[in-house]
């Protein structure tokens, strides 16, 4: 059978819908293991502000590229997608069925379409870091449009980000940025099956919002103090919620600010997430509801889409 991935945004139900698949084809004597395509499930003691997949899943069904660094540590999209290779790989040789989860979208870009992706050049990128407080974006962006104009225009003026990593790139390896393979822009064929789950945009914000106040029952403020004992790295600190609580702890917001806050913050991000994966015409969309029968539905139809095409 070829891989399978399941997208979607946040709290769109990927993880329940996989450990459903995954059940169904392990009583079929298949051996289907699970992939997590997460930035921020490969963090250690970061489970419950993660959604990371409970102990018990996690023996139930075998989980992989979960738990990898310490907080303090960096994480890169090249260091995952060589991580990916290796359990791909060992996978193969023992006949199991990866079954990819998450909502990163260049993680899964990376693993599904081998992405060639530059390397990371540090000391570049901290004096790009001083330009750009100093200068402003404007300034790098058109620095950046008279380096590589393909580059430039395929990233939004204001993304610093964006801009500042393809500067790195075409600093530190003297190649334009361009020149690393067609992008993210670009959607070859892929053995990977991938579907996506997807909510009417109020039902998924009252998701949203319920899924954090179940994590806060959770202990995710407790996870979050013992998080303060050690600077979190730059990749770790982008995980959602986490700085807000950070605030609260401090004094210098209250839980209810923070909660809100972190609602706010989280729903946005899964309307960027949504919006990146309809980019790509190769996945397929299954829309669900609260009602429990349409989530059986879906994952009987997903179920029957993957073992229909091998």
């Amino acid at each position: 059978m070829r891989p399978l991935a399941i997208l979607g945004p946040t709290a769109s139900g990927k993880s329940s819908v996989a450990m459903a698949l995954a059940d169904r084809l392990s009583s079929a004597s298949a051996t289907v293991e699970i992939v997590s395509v997460d930035a921020m499930q490969v963090y250690r003691r970061m489970d419950v502000g993660t959604a990371k997949p409970s102990a018990d899943e996690q023996k139930r069904i075998r989980h992989h590229l979960i738990d990898l660094v310490d907080p303090t540590d960096d994480f890169t999209v090249a260091r995952f997608q060589s991580d990916y290779r290796v359990v791909r790989d060992d996978m193969a040789r023992r006949g199991a069925i990866p079954l990819l989860v998450g909502g990163t979208g260049l993680y899964v870009r990376a693993v599904v379409d081998d992405l060639d992706i530059p390397g990371q050049w540090p000391e570049t990128r901290a004096r790009l870091d001083s330009e750009i407080e100093n200068l402003g974006v404007e300034a790098l962006y058109t620095r950046l449009v008279e380096c590589d104009p393909q580059a430039a225009s395929k990233i939004e003026p204001n993304n610093s980000r964006r801009v500042l990593r393809a500067l790195e790139v075409i600093e530190g390896s003297g190649r334009q940025f361009s020149s690393f393979g067609p992008g993210v822009d670009t959607y070859p064929p892929t053995d990977v099956l991938q579907v996506a789950l997807r909510w009417q945009r109020d039902v998924l914000a009252r998701r949203i919002e319920a899924r954090v106040h179940l994590m806060l029952d959770a202990g995710w403020l407790d996870e979050a103090r013992h998080l303060t004992e050690g600077p979190l790295s730059r990749t770790a600190s982008r995980a959602l919620g986490y700085h807000e609580l950070f605030e609260h702890l401090a004094g210098r917001l209250s839980l209810s600010d923070a909660v809100e806050t972190i609602v706010l913050r989280t729903r946005q991000f899964a309307v960027r997430q949504e919006r990146w994966f309809r980019r790509d015409p190769r996945i397929v969309w299954f829309d669900l509801d609260d009602d429990v029968d349409v989530m059986s539905d879906v994952i009987g139809r997903i179920h029957a889409l993957w073992v229909g095409v091998g």
